[in-house]
């Protein structure tokens, strides 16, 4: 490796494209010029470092990825092993959802009048048009139904991992399409999905008439804390691959600090962990918040590796990068976290209480 301070790196020459180029082809090629094209090169390098050293990968979703059909590179990515666990927004996991039950998402403009589009009960997501009756009411229907079957005596609390397995469960089981939801190839490869922010999304709002009806299951997110911070807890190498940022990008960054400065259990953070974002960091947003700034806070293991930030659309670069680990990378084992997560939560809390009794 060149040092940074020198005049000693690779000397950049014009190259043409050519036909036919396969997607690892333009990601060389990418590396072989500078600016936001050399980090995703960068990026893709490093994704595939983690597969390739089986790190514990967790990917973060916000933005409307979903609506858009982005679901199905996230279902390539768990059906080959590629991703462990899921930090996502509600809205993601509603979004997806439609696919399943064949509930219509269409493609639309954005330089329109919304007061058109309320008149005809069209809901716009930038150039994306849903219909409130034909798609929205439905899967409110769906997602209230599904969530009043959760076993109230399961356990004192669910975590929203378990309000995910049972959508992904229910939708698999009786939906017209399940092949075109992420949350059901998660839950049937076992892949806990986190919503945080859950009240933040139509999932919760759904959650409202359960709650007056006496049907809403027992539920704390405090145990999603909980159990993230066990999975980073029992992790040899983690690593995260964040599409913007919000809620799931600190949610998963947190899982560092829950560990070192509250629990007082371990030290250290995650290995790697790629950003793709359109944020800035001068305005103190924690979307645009460096990934190097993570570990003043302990959420990383290293400012000086294992990190890279690529800015512009995940809607363009998360596509590409996966396209490029599944030619490079070869299919790995689930680690099925799912059904593991709370025996890691059982023990990590065991370890809590010894540490705290011989203080």
């Amino acid at each position: 490796m060149y040092k940074k301070h020198s005049f000693q790196g690779p000397e950049i020459h014009p190259k043409k494209l050519t036909p036919n180029m396969s997607v690892a082809d333009i990601i060389a090629f990418y590396g072989s010029t500078g600016f936001n094209a050399r980090r995703l090169a960068e990026a893709a390098e490093l994704f595939k470092k983690m597969i390739d050293c089986n790190a514990t990968t967790c990917l973060t979703i916000s933005g409307a990825m979903a609506p858009i059909g982005l679901g199905g590179c996230i279902s390539s990515l768990i059906e080959n092993g590629f991703v462990d666990w899921i930090i996502t927004t509600g809205a993601n996991v509603y979004h997806d959802l439609h696919f399943a039950y064949n509930l219509p998402v269409r493609q639309g403009f954005f330089d329109v009048d919304d007061d058109i589009l309320y008149s005809k009960n069209i809901v716009r997501i930038y150039d994306v048009y849903i219909k409130e009756i034909e798609t929205l009411q439905k899967q409110d229907e769906i997602i209230q139904e599904g969530i009043s079957t959760i076993n109230h005596n399961k356990r004192t609390f669910n975590s929203s991992a378990d309000i995910s397995y049972c959508l992904g469960k229910i939708a698999a089981e009786n939906s017209r399409f399940p092949d075109e939801s992420f949350i059901v190839s998660a839950y049937r490869n076992k892949i806990p999905v986190y919503i945080p922010a859950i009240a933040d999304s139509s999932i919760g709002m759904n959650m409202i008439p359960l709650l007056f009806e006496s049907k809403l299951p027992g539920f704390n997110l405090i145990s999603d804390i909980a159990e993230s911070a066990a999975i980073l807890w029992k992790s040899k190498i983690s690593g995260g691959l964040e599409l913007g940022g919000g809620v799931p990008k600190n949610f998963f960054q947190q899982t560092g600090p829950t560990l070192y400065q509250i629990l007082k259990i371990q030290e250290g953070g995650h290995d790697f962990v790629i950003q793709l974002t359109d944020a800035r960091p001068d305005t103190g947003g924690l979307s645009g918040a460096t990934i190097q700034e993570g570990k003043s806070w302990g959420k990383i293991k290293s400012s000086h590796r294992g990190n890279v930030i690529v800015y512009g659309d995940s809607s363009v670069y998360f596509p590409l990068l996966c396209s490029y680990v599944l030619s490079e990378c070869s299919e790995r084992k689930q680690k099925k976290l799912y059904l593991l997560k709370d025996k890691y939560v059982k023990e990590m809390r065991t370890r809590y209480l010894e540490k705290k009794r011989h203080k």
